[in-house]
This record gives C-alpha cells, structure tokens and sequence, in this order.
C-alpha cells in the first residue's frame, strides 16, 4: 500500500511519500512557514525581507497537499492551532477526538489514517532507533491531546503534561527575551552565559504545571527581570527544564534504552544527561514538527504494510548543477586549515534543523576568532551563538567527554581539549557530530584531509544560511555565498571562489 503523509501544523508544514520529505520552509524561503512579524530578531536585518506572508500558508498547505482521492493511503497528524489556519477543513471530527492509550493506536477511516500528534514523533523516534525495545520520552511545546508523554517498553502511552509544558514555556519566555516565536535554540545557547537563581527556578516550575495564561508568563517574567539579567534567567530556565524532565521519567523506565523526539529534544544538554541513565539514547534528526510527516508515515507503514521504514537522513530533492572548474577535495580541506571560510553544498538537503554535512559552512575550529567572524560576517547574528564540531567518529572520544556518537548533532557534552576554541563554547561545551563513513562518504573524506594537514579531526560546521530557512537549490546557495564573506563555495563536485 503507498502512503502519503501530511502534518498539519500551525508551523513547520510538512509532507513524505516515503522518499522526499518535503520540508516547505526550504521552498517557500519562510522560516518555520509562519508570518514575517512572529519572528523576531534582536537586530533588524534581511530576516523581515525574507519573512514574507499573508498569514495564509496554513491554507495553502492544506489546499495542496490534502486530497485523499489522490492517494491509496493518506496519513495525517494535527497540532493545536493547525486546523484554525484552515477553516474550511472537511475532516471528521472521529479523527480529532481519537485519544491513544498505546503507541499503535490508530484511526482509520476509508483511505484516511490518523494518529496523535505525539504517536508520530514518538514512532519516528522508535522506528529510526534499530532497537528492539525502548523507553520513548516525546516532549514539546503542543500536540493535540498532550504535550508530553512518556511511552515504555510495552508501548503504554503515559500523560505527562501536566508536569512538563515545557516547550511553551521556552517558547514565550524566549519572545519576552527578544528572542522571537520559537527562539529556543538561541535562548539555550545564551544560557551559558549565565548564573543559577533559585528564586527564579520556583516560579519556572509553576509554569511547567502548565496552568497559566500568556499574562501569567509575561508577569514572572517582569518579576525575574527585576531581579535578574536576561542571561541568569536563561540559565535558570535550563536548570530548571533538567530538573522537572528528570523528576518525572526517572521513575517510568522499563529499558536501558531510550528514544527522544519532539521540539524539545533539541535541548543537547538534556540529551547528553539522559547518556547517563540509560544505555543507548536515539534523536533521530528531524525531532521537531518538521518531522511529523516522517513519524506518520513511519506509523501507518509499520501498522497497515508490516514494515518498518527508516527515511534517509538526507531527503531533500536532488540538484544538477555543472560549474566551471572540478573540486579537489584536498584543496577544500587545505583551505580550511588556511583560515578560509566554505559553503559546502552536497546533494540532497538534510531532514530537520541541523546540517549534517550536505548544507554547511566549514571553518577551522582551532581559530580562536571564528566565532566572532562567523557570527557578524556570514550568520549576521548575535555574538553569543557557538558552533558545532563535525568530528571523526573513530575520534570523538578523544576530544569530547561523552559515551556514545552523535551522529545527529543532538547531544552537547564537554569539550576535552584546548586545541579547539572555536567549537568549544564559553561553558566549556560543543554540541558534537560525528561522522561516519557510512553515514556520508564524501563529507568524511574532507574532514580525515583536514586531519591529515593539521592533526585535529574535526571541522567547525553551521548551516548554510544567513537569516533566511537552509539553502536548498544551488541557485540560494550560490546567493547566500554572494551576499556574505565566504570565501568559496563547494557545489557537489565544483568550486565557485569569490572575484576579486
């Protein structure tokens, strides 16, 4: 039976038909697919040039891409807020009262098969492990029924969202930090910087609880800026977030393995503390709402065909492109140890928010001022933003204080060494990938060139982008290199450098 599969979101809209994962950010050019006028920057750039919408995305997804008469199966999920953009939506009310007691639960109807919000991140999450057995934590900011839940080994679903409304919490105190709608990430990396207040920590563990209005947000915020700057608040809200994470699943497992999906598993602090409890931990790349079309598919593949699908890493669309003068890959990695800057542009795009090494900017992490020139040259972002390594994978242990590989970029452990400043944040941290052979053949070559001339296996990687989604087409690409101070840029197999 083929399947197609839509996610239904407020944000970050989504399809899959089992080979391209059609993340429409990445065409449309609007970051997570919402207004211009939700996001906002710290300082005014091109983001409110890029950022161009109606407010009616929502219904133009849904009028393209939602036709069951088009598909043998059409498999969907909803998010709170998904359905308002839509308001002439035709889909049976069964559907949207449909509660899951297990992680297989479904509903069908005809050629329409639906599961919960959180069944989908938590099936992607599973499936994508190879494990026979797991522990599932699928935690975020808002689903349908839930906003945390926490799956054992037996596939029983328990409700945990009225102790973690965690993700809504970071997502509005991170606009009343000036970090815009679903400024997570940038509050993370700030929290760094900052310094424990236990006063601030009771009143963020009466938001988890999840009783609260936008008001009540805005009030304790008000009342912790009173007493705190905005990076001391940043850091206590990601105490605080370990704290109740950790409260309340410790007590729920049945495995020595765990899968971890939603929005807020892109927190790499708590996925590295999680190392430390079971022994195998999986964040499949596309945790957030850009994966939701994945993890339903994944469901009814798994329920309705007995398969279990593993959608690539890499799924975006493929690009021809032909330059003028061939890449040698041991130049590339020579000009990196040179001090150079390069956009490295590879096949198909990545699934979800991290470039994994087919849409990235490369630099050389023993460079104690990348950061800085990274950051006001070519990201044109706030100064505190750190970088990730891509490191060798038969080399990760030797440089970083983790158990396990990160293939993923989703875990943030200490950094070992001195030898690398540029990846290594101020609070002695690196949210590590490591890179396999097998997982990308081409990307690992550059990097082991790059040890070979300078000793360190590891490369300074950020998404190929400049206040705008990833680049997808070669055509972005080259315009990103054009309006920022790359130096070259790599584009499958050939090299375009900058004139003059």
């Amino acid at each position: 039976m083929k399947i197609f599969s839509v996610a239904l979101s407020p944000h970050d809209h989504n399809t899959y038909d089992g080979v391209w994962h059609n993340q429409v950010e990445r065409h449309s050019r609007l970051k997570h697919n919402i207004p211009h006028h939700f996001n906002s920057y710290p300082h005014q750039s091109d983001a409110d040039k890029l950022n161009k919408d109606d407010g009616s995305s929502g219904v133009k997804f849904y009028d393209e891409n939602f036709h069951p008469e088009r598909h043998e199966m059409l498999a969907f999920t909803t998010t709170v807020g998904g359905l308002k953009q839509i308001p002439h939506h035709n889909i049976d009310p069964d559907f949207l009262e449909f509660k899951p007691k297990k992680l297989w639960d479904y509903m069908i109807k005809d050629n329409l098969y639906y599961i919960d919000h959180h069944q989908s991140h938590a099936a992607y999450a599973y499936l994508s492990s190879g494990y026979n057995q797991s522990d599932i934590l699928a935690i975020d900011g808002r689903g349908w029924f839930f906003n945390c839940i926490f799956i054992d080994r037996y596939g029983n679903i328990k409700d945990l969202s009225h102790k973690m409304n965690i993700g809504s919490v970071w997502n509005y105190v991170s606009q009343k930090l000036g970090f815009g709608y679903l400024g997570a990430g940038k509050l993370m990396g700030f929290a760094a910087y900052g310094s424990y207040d236990m006063t601030i920590h009771s009143h963020f563990d009466e938001l988890f609880k999840g009783n609260w209005k936008m008001s009540d947000v805005s009030g304790i915020v008000a009342m912790c800026l009173e007493r705190a700057s905005h990076k001391d608040i940043a850091k206590t809200l990601q105490v605080a977030t370990e704290e109740v994470i950790f409260d309340a699943i410790l007590k729920c497992k049945t495995s020595d393995n765990i899968c971890v999906a939603g929005g807020v598993a892109y927190n790499g602090y708590v996925n590295e503390d999680l190392t430390k409890i079971w022994d195998n931990v999986h964040i499949p790349p596309a945790v957030g709402d850009e994966g939701q079309s994945l993890g339903t598919y994944m469901h009814c593949d798994y329920t309705q065909n007995a398969n279990i699908h593993i959608p690539n890493t890499y799924s975006g669309k493929e690009y021809h492109y032909v330059g003028e003068e061939k890449v040698d890959i041991k130049e590339v990695a020579q000009a990196i140890a040179d001090g150079n800057i390069v956009g490295w542009f590879q096949g198909k795009s990545e699934s979800g928010n991290r470039s994994l090494g087919n849409r990235s900017i490369l630099a050389d992490p023993r460079r104690t001022d990348i950061k800085e020139v990274i950051n006001r040259r070519i990201k044109m972002r706030e100064d505190f933003r750190p970088f990730a390594p891509s490191v060798l994978v038969e080399h990760y242990k030797e440089y970083f204080d983790t158990n396990q590989p990160s293939p993923y970029m989703s875990r943030i452990c200490a950094v070992k060494s001195d030898k690398v400043p540029g990846i290594t944040h101020v609070d002695g941290t690196a949210r590590i990938q490591t890179v396999s052979r097998e997982d990308n053949p081409k990307y690992y070559e550059l990097i082991n060139e790059f040890y070979k001339i300078t000793g360190i296996p590891m490369v300074l990687n950020t998404s190929f982008n400049c206040q705008e989604p990833i680049v997808e087409t070669p055509k972005e690409a080259l315009d990103t290199f054009n309006r920022t101070e790359m130096d070259m840029v790599i584009i499958n197999d050939y090299i375009v450098r900058k004139v003059g």
